[in-house]
């Protein structure tokens, strides 16, 4: 995850307003904006959610019921009117707020399956599970399998997001071409600039200054999506940190 420095999101303020931030200092957490914000938080952010459930010692179909029942609670008023402004990152206020649901909901014996048959967000179970079935060793704790997912779906998100404004250009071709330098330092080497410049029809300084635009994009989609998730634009180079230190621990199992 290449974060840099810079607190630039392309001159857009996209960080005056952030979906949480706007939840978290409406009157009305009923308002129709403020509800768009949070769903779509929540649909965003569902598989960590079912992952943690999963390392917690939950079966699938659990962890679906959980999360399922967890969202429906969660667009209530009454859950989102406790919120407190230490609450500044959504990835703490969910966590905590699951925990405390999947603690009501033993006690409750999951009385309330699946939402009550509503379906808040569309989460594939045999998706999910497939994916679960692929996470690191079982010592990494449900806490680092859910940031870790977390920032796994952070970079997805801001993927596609790039992917989507390639495609728009017409240079889709350029993207998939150049989207390994994203991940993958160690690809940097004379060989593979002068293959993708032949592929491209470029010089071997025009794919690298493409490289350097795309990358400084991306650290600025990626600063834009972690605010988002944010009460306070000051807290994005902590997040961010965080973040990283959970995929590397993650990463760090997976190739053990």
């Amino acid at each position: 995850m290449k974060a840099g420095n810079s607190s630039s999101t392309g001159g857009k303020g996209v960080f005056q307003t952030t979906r949480w931030s706007l939840i978290l200092n409406s009157v009305d957490v009923q308002a129709p904006e403020c509800r768009t914000a949070l769903s779509e938080l929540c649909k965003l952010y569902r598989y960590p959610l079912y992952a943690f459930a999963r390392r917690s010692g939950h079966d699938a179909a659990d962890a679906e019921d959980l999360t399922q029942s967890f969202f429906l609670h969660l667009l209530e008023k009454e859950a989102l009117s406790r919120v407190g402004p230490e609450k500044g990152r959504f990835r703490s206020f969910l966590l905590a707020s699951f925990k405390n649901h999947m603690s009501v909901s033993r006690h409750r014996n999951h009385a309330a399956k699946r939402g009550g048959g509503f379906q808040v967000v569309s989460l594939d179970e045999e998706d999910a599970e497939h994916r679960y079935r692929l996470e690191p060793a079982a010592d990494l704790t449900p806490e680092k399998i859910f940031d870790a997912r977390w920032a796994t779906t952070l970079l997805s998100r801001v993927t596609s997001r790039l992917r989507e404004e390639y495609v728009k250009q017409g240079k889709v071709q350029t993207f998939e071409r150049l989207k390994v330098f994203l991940v993958k330092a160690d690809y940097e080497d004379m060989n593979s600039y002068t293959r993708i410049a032949d592929e491209l029809r470029l010089s071997v300084g025009g794919v690298k200054t493409l490289i350097f635009r795309l990358r400084k994009h991306f650290t600025a989609l990626l600063r834009e999506e972690v605010a988002q998730t944010l009460a306070n634009p000051a807290d994005v180079d902590s997040e961010l940190h965080a973040l990283c230190e959970a995929l590397l621990a993650a990463d760090s199992r997976v190739s053990e």
